[in-house]
């Protein structure tokens, strides 16, 4: 998880929009690597990636 939290980090809007049929929200994005995906939000003002969501299938 960390790795996936650092790849979103170096790089947060190299991932996929989480819900693309939301116009205002480009700012919550998904990471996922093999079953393990990490929804965020970018916070452009505070420059931080709070998690919302940590889901393991």
């Amino acid at each position: 998880m960390r790795g996936v939290l650092g790849t979103a980090a170096a790089g947060p809007w190299g991932f996929r929009q989480w819900d693309t049929g939301d116009p205002e929200g480009e700012d919550v994005r998904i990471a996922s690597v093999g079953r393990l995906s990490v929804i965020y939000w970018i916070n452009q003002p505070l420059r931080h990636l709070p998690v919302l969501a940590i889901v393991w299938l």
